[in-house]
């Protein structure tokens, strides 16, 4: 088991352009495959993954692919956690004190932790998803805070991917991007703020 970890942490650019010209044929799908399998296997190297998505498929196609195998990993997971933080034992452990202090922060902060945490490239992905599911966030919060969150996230590493040369050539051109996150940012923050309004409206039920 150590020795698939250290290799899967290990994965080298030219190790994923082989694997996504070997399987070339079968379309967008190995592109899809291996961020959704990020969901799963954390120390998979989602800047790497993502930014020769965009350079084998191109820009924008890279980011769909990278993006739909995001969104598609965090639901799975999600979804799955979600069952189980049913089951007796995962409510007795819920039941701790010390959890329960952790439940009730990420509850009341549920959109913009997971929103937040969805903008790095490299985190603990897992635990994100783990943790919004066991705290019982709504799955439509969660979907709205994965959607914005992994598509900032995606593109960024995607318009270094896509075009890496040339911001080795002029660095200053990480300010777009860095300037596009921030942007981003404060839209997403607004968005955040109009959906806890309409949440707390009467008769608004979650889902």
């Amino acid at each position: 088991m150590s020795s698939l970890i250290d290799t899967l942490t290990s994965l080298t650019e030219e190790d994923v352009r082989h694997f996504l010209d070997r399987y070339r044929s079968l379309g967008p799908l190995p592109g899809i495959a291996l961020t959704f399998m990020k969901s799963f296997v954390p120390p998979l190297p989602t800047l790497i993954i993502v930014g020769v998505n965009a350079a084998v498929y191109g820009l924008w196609l890279g980011f769909l692919y990278s993006w739909l195998g995001m969104i598609a990993g965090c639901m799975t997971t999600f979804l799955i956690f979600r069952r189980i933080g049913e089951h007796r034992y995962a409510r007795k452990w819920a039941a701790k004190p010390r959890v329960q202090r952790s439940m009730v922060w990420i509850r009341r902060n549920a959109f913009g932790y997971v929103f937040l945490l969805s903008l790095f490239p490299v985190g603990p992905f897992v635990v994100i998803n783990i943790a919004a599911a066991l705290a019982g966030m709504p799955l439509r919060s969660f979907l709205i805070a994965i959607l914005f969150g992994k598509a900032v996230m995606v593109m960024s590493v995607s318009m270094i991917g896509y075009d890496v040369e040339s911001f080795i050539r002029e660095p200053a051109r990480l300010l777009y991007v860095v300037l596009f996150v921030l942007v981003s940012f404060i839209i997403s923050k607004r968005i955040e703020a109009w959906f806890t309004r309409e949440s707390a409206k009467p008769g608004t039920e979650s889902i």
